[in-house]
């Protein structure tokens, strides 16, 4: 059997464009894919695809899915970030709307590692690239 091919992350969101604007704003992104009627964008950033489909319309279509809520403790999976600046990246996450989740400190392996709630209330970890072998 040939090896799978990733295609993307999606996550559902309650505003399609506030959440691409997030992401463009904060980390760069850009806009790979916009469905005219506003209910998915795809945005692009160093050979991934991170893309959001609006909620609402997602659940009218039969899948069931236990919406995030930015109130409660996050579920366990992460959108991570790699930087060359994570204080100046978190504070910028910060003022695009983000919540403070974890603040930047360095790790026992060597990088520094901060986490926020973005809009939507996903949590993203923002943190210096990983050492390479041998550093």
């Amino acid at each position: 059997m040939p090896a799978a091919k990733l295609g993307q992350t999606l996550l559902y969101v309650p505003d399609v464009e506030a959440a691409a604007a997030f992401y463009e704003r904060v980390f760069g992104m850009t806009r790979s894919l916009v469905d005219p009627c506003g209910i998915y964008i795809a945005l692009e950033s160093g050979g991934a695809t991170l893309a959001f489909a609006d909620a609402e319309w997602v659940a009218g279509n039969g899948l069931q899915f236990a919406p995030i809520k930015s109130n409660v403790r996050p579920p366990a999976v992460e959108i991570n970030f790699f930087v060359d600046d994570v204080e100046a990246v978190y504070r910028a996450a910060i003022e695009a709307g983000a919540t403070a989740w974890f603040p930047p400190a360095p790790q026992p392996w060597g990088q520094i590692v901060s986490y926020v709630r973005d809009p939507a209330g996903f949590l993203v970890e923002i943190s210096t690239f990983p050492p390479t072998a041998g550093s």
